[in-house]
C-alpha cells in the first residue's frame, strides 16, 4: 500500500477556489430566461378543486370561470394564498390546509339558541340553513345545529370550520403589477 503526502497548500488553495466558487453563484443574477413565480400583488388566476378528509367534493371551478384575485390581498383562505406564493404559470399543487389556515376552529360562542316560534316550522329540522341579516345588516346563513322542546340552537360558524380542507390547485395566469406607491419627480 502506497501513501500519499497531501501539500497543506494544496488543500488551502483548493479550499479557497471551492469557497470562492459558492460565494459567487449565490451572488449571480437571475438567469433572463427564468420563469417568473406569483408574488404579492399579482393579479392571479387560478382553478381549484376543494375537497375534505373524506374525499367528498366541496367546491371545484374545473371547466368553468377562472377565480381571479389580488394575491397577498386576504382575498382567500391563509393556507391557499401561502401555496401560491412562488408558483409559475401552468403549474399544479395538492396542498393540505390546517383549519387555522382555512376556515378556523369552530368557535364556540357562534352558537346560538333561539325559541321555536321564532323560526318558520319548515326549518325545524337539523341540517336545514337560515339566511338572515345580523344587527349590523350583514348577511348570515346559519344551518339548525339542534332541534329541542322549546328551542332551536344555530350554529353561525363557517360551514368549513374547524375542518382540514385538500385542495388541488393549478395556476391558469398571472399578471405582475406595477407599485403605484413610488413617486417620480417630474420637470418640465
Amino acid at each position: 500500500m502506497q501513501l500519499y503526502r497531501i501539500n497543506p497548500r494544496t488543500v488551502f488553495v483548493v479550499m479557497f477556489f471551492v469557497i470562492l466558487a459558492t460565494a459567487c453563484t449565490q451572488f449571480m443574477p437571475p438567469k433572463e430566461n427564468a420563469q417568473p413565480s406569483v408574488s404579492k400583488g399579482d393579479e392571479v388566476s387560478i382553478e381549484y378543486t376543494l375537497k375534505l378528509k373524506n374525499q367528498q367534493i366541496v367546491d371545484s371551478n374545473v371547466g368553468k370561470k377562472p377565480l381571479t384575485y389580488t394575491h397577498g390581498e386576504n382575498k382567500i383562505i391563509a393556507g391557499l394564498d401561502k401555496a401560491i406564493e412562488g408558483m409559475h404559470k401552468g403549474e399544479t399543487k395538492q396542498i393540505v390546509v390546517a383549519p387555522e389556515e382555512g376556515y378556523g376552529a369552530v368557535n364556540p360562542k357562534g352558537f346560538q339558541e333561539v325559541p321555536r316560534q321564532n323560526i318558520p316550522k319548515k326549518f325545524h329540522v337539523v341540517g336545514a340553513r337560515l339566511q338572515g341579516t345580523d344587527p349590523s345588516g350583514r348577511t348570515v346563513r346559519p344551518r339548525v345545529q339542534e332541534v329541542r322542546d322549546e328551542t332551536i340552537v344555530l350554529d353561525f360558524n363557517h360551514p368549513l370550520a374547524g375542518k382540514e380542507l385538500f385542495i388541488e390547485v393549478k395556476l391558469l395566469d398571472f399578471k405582475k403589477t406595477v407599485s403605484n406607491t413610488e413617486s417620480v419627480p417630474i420637470t418640465e
